[in-house]
């Protein structure tokens, strides 16, 4: 049965399919690519450097995205792997690419069935996961979004 709000109106939902639904938009990789990119350098990220590797990992190729940007906090790393939230706005004059909440799933999906996303920003660490497979495995009826995050404290230890 599907959420309800306190009126007992039926929430929206999305279905896993979606996920790849989705994805399509993308007719070719590099689509996806250069959505990852533009999402590094909005000016609300501030990423000055970003790199891609490719890597295997039980047999299967796994490609990295990192950039060196601000992070994201709980909440908008919440939003940026739901559908159609943003709130990003122009900085020091720049324009934000990524305006519709959207870039970030339909890049990733086309690339691939399943992602994980890290961030680490001044505060605290998230690590987030948008995964067709743990949807599938599960029998999710609705998009479900894993994500757990920690505060970074400092530490007086001295490593030797």
């Amino acid at each position: 049965m599907a959420a309800q709000t306190d009126r007992g109106v039926p929430l929206s939902t999305l279905s896993p399919k979606f996920l790849h639904t989705n994805s399509t938009s993308h007719t070719w990789p590099f689509s996806a690519i250069a959505e990852l990119i533009d999402n590094a350098y909005d000016p609300d990220v501030s990423a000055k450097q970003f790199w891609i590797d490719k890597t295997m990992v039980k047999g299967e190729v796994c490609l990295s995205f990192m950039d060196n940007g601000n992070g994201l906090d709980h909440e908008t790393m919440h939003k940026m792997l739901s559908f159609g939230y943003s709130d990003k706005m122009a900085v020091n004059g720049l324009e934000p690419i990524g305006i519709y909440g959207n870039g970030f799933k339909s890049g990733s999906m086309r690339l691939g069935k399943d992602a994980i996303v890290f961030s680490k920003s001044k505060s605290i660490s998230c690590i987030g996961m948008l995964s067709q497979t743990y949807l599938e495995k599960i029998g999710a009826k609705q998009i479900i979004i894993p994500i757990i995050s920690f505060e970074n404290k400092k530490s007086n230890r001295n490593i030797l």
